[in-house]
C-alpha cells in the first residue's frame, strides 16, 4: 500500500499545498492581493506568538491581585466560630439528594458577642448530635461561605491567563478571516475583470 494514500498522506500533501500556496514566492500567477494575505497572515501570527505571552502574564496578574484583596477582605469581615449540631445527620440517601449532596441539619452557633444563631448546616452523612463543626459567619452572625484560600486565588490567575490567550486567538483568527474575506472580494472582481478583457479572445462568438 502507498503510504501517501493514507490519512498521513492526504494530510502532508494538503498541508504543503497550503504552504506554497501561501509562501511569498515570484509565481507570476500570484496577484498582489495573495501576497497581502500572506503578509497580514503572518503578522497576525506574529501578533499572537508575541502577545499571548503578555496577554496571560497582564491577565493572571490583574486577576491574582483582584482576588488576593476579596481573600484580605473576607478574612478581615469573616469570623469563624464552632457550631453545634443538634440532631444527628441521616445518612446520606443517593435517591433522595443529588449526588455528592450532604444531609442538612440543624445547628446552634454564636457570634464573638455571645448572641446566639440557628440554621441548617451541610455535615457529613451520619454526623452526630452535639458535635461541633467550624463555620464562617459575616458580622450579622449570618453563616457566608469560607474566604478565599490561597488555591482558589492561584486557580483564579491560571485560569484568567488561559481565557486571555484564547480570547486573543479567538481575535486574531476573526480578524484574519474577515481580512481573507475581503482579499476574496477582490480577487473575484479581478478575475470578473480580467476574465471579460481575454474572454471574448478564447470563445469568440460564431
Amino acid at each position: 500500500m502507498n503510504p501517501r494514500r493514507g490519512p498521513e498522506g492526504l494530510k502532508t500533501r494538503w498541508l504543503g499545498r497550503l504552504l506554497r500556496g501561501m509562501w511569498p514566492d515570484r509565481n507570476p500567477l500570484r496577484r498582489g492581493w495573495d501576497r497581502a494575505e500572506t503578509v497580514i497572515l503572518g503578522l497576525l501570527l506574529t501578533a499572537f506568538l508575541a502577545g499571548a505571552p503578555f496577554a496571560a502574564h497582564a491577565a493572571a496578574s490583574w486577576a491574582y491581585a483582584s482576588s488576593a484583596r476579596e481573600a484580605q477582605l473576607q478574612a478581615a469581615a469573616l469570623r469563624e466560630v464552632p457550631a453545634t449540631l443538634l440532631q444527628t445527620a441521616p445518612a446520606w440517601n443517593g435517591y433522595a439528594s443529588a449526588p455528592g449532596a450532604a444531609p442538612e441539619v440543624t445547628a446552634r452557633w454564636r457570634t464573638p458577642d455571645g448572641q446566639a444563631h440557628t440554621g441548617k448546616l451541610y455535615v457529613p452523612s451520619g454526623a452526630a448530635a452535639g458535635t461541633t463543626v467550624p463555620v464562617y459567619i459575616d458580622q450579622a452572625g449570618q453563616l457566608v461561605g469560607a474566604p478565599l484560600q490561597h488555591t482558589q486565588v492561584v486557580n483564579r490567575a491560571e485560569l484568567t491567563g488561559a481565557l486571555a490567550v484564547a480570547g486573543l486567538a479567538l481575535t486574531l483568527i476573526v480578524a484574519g478571516w474577515l481580512t481573507r474575506r475581503a482579499l476574496d472580494r477582490r480577487r473575484m472582481a479581478a478575475w470578473d475583470a480580467d476574465w471579460l478583457a481575454t474572454g471574448p479572445r478564447w470563445s469568440p462568438r460564431r
